[in-house]
């Protein structure tokens, strides 16, 4: 067996693989007689049927399979034993002659090449870097909602926005006279701040035990079956029958008390003895929201140093034709129709993972299987986050973890965002921040794009 390469262009190639009928005909020997041991034929069982009725009868179809899998073995094992950066996959020249009846064959593949790059990553390359001012103001509104978040339910005079209010709730006629045989509900809870209606939800305000209140459930539900029906204590099915006016008598009032600013408190909004006095809150808090902070700036630094490094290479020499002769012959909805559309929607991103990859090698950047499980622990401790700071324990955030990482699909976005994130940090590292101190407003103000 033979196998040539030859460079057609910058990012274009060829591979010629030469087979000889000494390369395959001992492989082809061998399954036709493994066949041999495993068929019958009629009047000869297993293992006794002459290898000139199997060679007959299995000879061009196993010849084909052999000669298929040792030109395949061969461009692909030549493409790694001589490190061709490859994109896509080698495309089968449109001209290859594969008579099955010949002893002797030869393919030719072309192969698109990575482009060479320059990531122009180094020191004189600028890259601006946002860091968010923390308010007082901004710790202040932090401190007030998460004492609404870890306060508790009490009996209050007043309704108030977010009130839960306990009565009862009595069918009425049109003229405002109670519905014979109308729906009532002894031991009714309401939550106005649901209501999907405004002018429902102001008949409740400033209202007190053993007042009544007259308003219309189906209007404060806006029709909703299930809410109705769960509010009513009826079924579904009954719902059209009762969207007249009801009364609700108050019986009951319970609001939101806020958490006092105490050790409880403190230990619930920023973990267990981080602070012992509203001081110590006040820079614990605000440490945890610089942190969240530094998370924005940090997206950020990425939509720019990508902006900055893309900008800085220029567009990419690409073996275009044979990427979409490639991308035809996957599928995935491609077809000779369309690919000039598609490929246009796909060249900024395929560009752009060729830089990350360039500057990865540059860097030195390898994604260890800690890299990945970390993603993992990222993405647990989020969804964890909604139960407080006591709740994200490592041994918990391991477990589910580990589990994230069972799935394939998972690992392999993982594995993803692990390199992404690991090739900004090198670029951060590698390149020269323009830091900017900024307020919220003025960096919500960055993602607004700009007019033409």
């Amino acid at each position: 067996m033979n196998v040539n390469f030859e460079k057609l262009g910058n990012v274009s190639g060829e591979i010629t693989v030469t087979l000889e009928e000494k390369d395959y005909a001992d492989k082809v020997k061998k399954q036709l007689k493994e066949i041999g041991k495993k068929h019958a034929e009629p009047g000869f069982r297993p293992g006794h049927v002459p290898a000139g009725l199997i060679a007959k009868k299995y000879g061009t179809a196993v010849k084909y399979d052999v000669v298929n899998k040792e030109v395949a073995d061969a461009v692909f094992n030549y493409i790694k034993e001589n490190n061709i950066q490859v994109l896509g996959q080698p495309v089968p020249e449109s001209d290859n002659k594969f008579d099955i009846a010949n002893a002797d064959f030869t393919f030719k593949f072309k192969v698109g090449i990575a482009p060479e790059i320059d990531t122009h990553v180094n020191k004189d390359m600028h890259v601006p870097y946002y860091t968010i001012e923390v308010s007082e103001e901004m710790v202040n509104e932090q401190i007030e909602g998460l004492r609404q978040r870890f306060g508790r339910q009490v009996p209050g005079e007043e309704t108030e926005p977010n009130a839960v209010i306990k009565g009862s709730l009595t069918e009425l006629n049109e003229d405002g006279s109670v519905k014979e045989e109308g729906v009532f509900v002894e031991n009714g809870i309401l939550a106005p701040i649901h209501f999907k209606n405004d002018d429902q939800k102001k008949l409740f305000e400033a209202k007190h035990p053993g007042d009544s209140v007259v308003f219309n459930p189906a209007v404060a539900c806006d029709s909703s079956e299930v809410e109705l029906s769960s509010m009513l204590n009826i079924d579904k099915e009954d719902v059209e029958n009762h969207k007249g006016d009801f009364r609700f008598d108050i019986k009951e009032i319970i609001v939101l008390k806020p958490a006092e600013l105490d050790q409880e408190f403190f230990d619930n909004a920023v973990g267990k003895d981080k602070a012992h006095n509203e001081e110590e809150f006040r820079a614990a808090l605000k440490e945890l929201i610089a942190l969240n902070l530094e998370n924005d700036s940090n997206y950020r630094f990425t939509i720019d140093a990508k902006d900055v490094v893309t900008k800085a290479v220029g567009e990419l020499e690409l073996p275009v034709e044979i990427l979409k002769d490639f991308l035809i012959r996957q599928g995935d909805g491609i077809t000779a129709e369309n690919v000039d559309e598609e490929f246009v929607k796909m060249r900024p991103q395929l560009e752009w993972d060729l830089i990350r990859d360039k500057v990865a090698a540059q860097c030195e950047v390898n994604v260890e299987e800690e890299d990945v499980l970390n993603e993992a622990r990222g993405v647990v401790a989020r969804q964890l986050a909604q139960f407080g700071p006591n709740a994200l324990t490592d041994q918990i955030i391991d477990k589910y973890a580990q589990e994230v990482l069972k799935e394939s699909k998972n690992r392999e976005m993982l594995f993803q965002n692990a390199l992404n994130r690991k090739v900004f940090e090198a670029i951060k590292e590698n390149v020269s921040l323009d830091n900017k101190e900024v307020s919220v407003e003025e960096f919500q103000k960055l993602f607004v794009p700009a007019e033409a």
